[in-house]
């Protein structure tokens, strides 16, 4: 599938089929992608949780407004964000560069970030949402259907998946099988009010 199909035929998909079973070598792939996705000063301060145990899964929905895609769907991918990366032996972000390279950018990733708590979680929001598409774009190429999620208790999600501290919760995607497709489209703005060209 071409990624502009991918766009066009990418839904929130509510209805799953709760017997389908994605690979481990599917999801790898899948998540081989979101990796992929660009994070400023390359600092990666996404990550996955890719929950696949149903137990867990039934946790997750309990917490979620018991929505049945949570518990049905093949997986729940929680997407997270480290807030302090930028702190994080930042050199590593940079390791296959040249020392040159190196010298000049990663002293620039602290000062750009550090004791600037609001620029730290704003960043991890934008990582996030970029990933988070990567993720539902892959899917959808892959054959599978996608729901991005904020409908559940923040707190009580990170507890179940043992959340760090200095890390913070972006949103989750469930991917699966539909059994039911989407309503059309809701009512898409107009182009005209949406889009403008060279100032607002």
């Amino acid at each position: 599938m071409d990624t502009l199909t991918a766009i066009r035929e990418r839904r929130s998909i509510k209805k799953y089929d709760p017997n389908h079973k994605m690979t481990d070598s599917e999801i790898n792939t899948l998540m081989e992608q979101a990796l992929l996705s660009p994070t400023s000063f390359n600092m990666q301060n996404w990550r996955f949780v890719v929950v696949k145990d149903q137990e867990i899964k039934d946790k997750l929905k309990a917490v979620s407004f018991n929505q049945s895609q949570v518990s049905d769907a093949s997986i729940v991918v929680v997407i997270c964000g480290d807030l302090k990366a930028s702190e994080k032996n930042p050199q590593r972000y940079w390791r296959n560069t040249p020392e040159t390279v190196q010298k000049q950018i990663v002293p620039m990733i602290g000062g750009f970030y550090n004791d600037k708590p609001q620029l730290q979680r704003d960043e991890v929001m934008r990582s996030s949402g970029m990933a988070g598409q990567n993720i539902m774009l892959a899917a959808k190429a892959m054959g599978y259907d996608t729901c991005p999620m904020i409908g559940f208790d923040p707190e009580k999600v990170a507890k179940i998946i043992n959340l760090p501290e200095d890390y913070i919760l972006s949103f989750m995607v469930v991917v699966g099988k539909a059994i039911e497709g989407p309503n059309p489209r809701s009512g898409q703005l107009d182009f005209s009010e949406v889009v403008s060209f060279d100032s607002f």
